[in-house]
């Protein structure tokens, strides 16, 4: 989407801002952060273009909330400066919508960000939003959705049915950004299978409910994949994203017994090539208050399959297994530690991750995280970026 049609959207967000007058003050919340962050990369580069040493952030985050009677506005923005990655300096309305709510049911139109699923290590069911790939490989940050949601609230779940008109496109790291291949994915000149590029209007609509201890989510998505084919453009020149139309069903479940997480995500997907169903699934074990102490210790593990062919998005998590730990101290400062790895059953690749947050006071933040590539031939998924392994700090001031 350009930033004109972007704009287009923002309409709506600018009467958001227009509600924050001394009038209005009573029912608005300001809160979010800014925040400095610094990697450092391990080891020397491997592509051409790209850097030693460290990077440095700034992050701007504020949120703006303003609510009366059975409506609310939102407006987070984000900004993102990066000392070395062009692309990695980016703007984006994280959330922007008006919410109307009116017994059993809501309607909300704007920007906003959606998230299905129950699984740790990845998130099949999660259609709707476009990955923010230049924030982190992890794909857990979204850029914002124009949509129209509408959702019903009955004794026998909740429906949900959304209209999403405006495509995002998924953003990739610039020369001299590290995590990325050694040919750059040039984002100005995407394909779409679509002749309304990036202006189809997509559909999604979903169920969820719950019977003793089961939840369950039932889902489908029509429209244009969030997920893009990297093929070489018309004169085999350079590698562009390629966006299909799909159709996607999915399946999120969880059962919990005791001190037991049992968790399951589940697609099937049409139009990239020969359908293809791929499978997350695992559980959680809670120690709780070990040693007569408030911490809880718990164990994950989770098996992905991936059944998709050449012709669709390349995928790492095709047969891998993550392991892990969760440390929550349950203290004043919300002391907090993810610790795992995830392995390929077929190539030992594998990759180690650390995530650990501490809170400081009333308004402070340190947040450290640790990425590592280990046992990638070439030819292999991992290869590209064997390189990158990484060490980050980011310390965040909310308000």
């Amino acid at each position: 989407m350009s930033a004109k049609r972007f704009s287009t959207y923002g309409f709506l967000f600018l009467l958001t801002l227009l509600c924050a007058t001394p009038a209005f003050s009573e029912n608005i919340d300001v809160s979010g952060f800014v925040g400095v962050e610094g990697r450092l990369f391990t080891q020397s580069p491997k592509h051409t273009g790209q850097e030693s040493g460290g990077e440095a952030s700034i992050i701007v985050n504020p949120e703006f909330r303003y609510k009366k009677d059975n409506n609310q506005f939102s407006f987070i923005p984000f900004y993102r400066y990066d000392s070395r990655d062009n692309e990695r300096t980016h703007f984006d309305i994280r959330e922007a919508y008006w919410l109307h709510v009116k017994d059993d049911w809501e309607f909300l139109v704007g920007l906003n960000k959606v998230f299905w699923g129950v699984t740790e290590s990845r998130h099949l069911v999660n259609i709707i939003n476009q990955t923010d790939l230049v924030e982190d490989l992890d794909g857990e940050d979204y850029l914002g959705q124009p949509m129209i949601n509408i959702a019903k609230y009955t004794d026998y779940g909740q429906f949900s049915v959304f209209v999403l008109p405006g495509f995002r496109e998924r953003t990739f790291q610039g020369i001299n950004g590290r995590l990325r291949g050694a040919t750059l994915v040039d984002t100005h000149n995407a394909v779409y299978e679509s002749g309304a590029e990036e202006n189809h209007v997509d559909f999604a609509a979903r169920w969820s409910h719950y019977f003793g201890d089961w939840d369950v989510g039932l889902s489908y998505f029509y429209g244009t994949s969030r997920e893009p084919r990297i093929v070489l453009n018309t004169l085999a020149t350079h590698l562009v994203p390629f966006y299909d139309i799909i159709s996607q069903i999915g399946l999120d479940l969880q059962y919990t017994r005791d001190a037991w997480l049992w968790k399951l995500e589940a697609i099937g997907r049409e139009g990239q090539g020969e359908s293809f169903a791929a499978v997350t699934a695992g559980f959680e074990y809670t120690f709780y208050q070990i040693r007569d102490t408030a911490a809880d210790l718990g164990f994950l593990t989770e098996y992905h399959f991936d059944g998709r062919h050449d012709d669709a998005p390349f995928v790492a998590f095709d047969n891998d297994v993550f392991a892990g730990v969760r440390l929550a101290l349950n203290d004043i400062q919300d002391t907090s530690l993810l610790a795992g790895f995830s392995i390929d059953t077929d190539t030992t690749e594998t990759f180690y991750n650390l995530e650990a947050e501490r809170r400081f006071g009333d308004n402070y933040t340190a947040e450290l995280r640790a990425r590592f590539f280990t046992g990638s031939d070439a030819g292999e998924d991992g290869f590209e970026t064997d390189k990158d392994d990484y060490i980050q700090l980011r310390l965040s001031r909310y308000f």
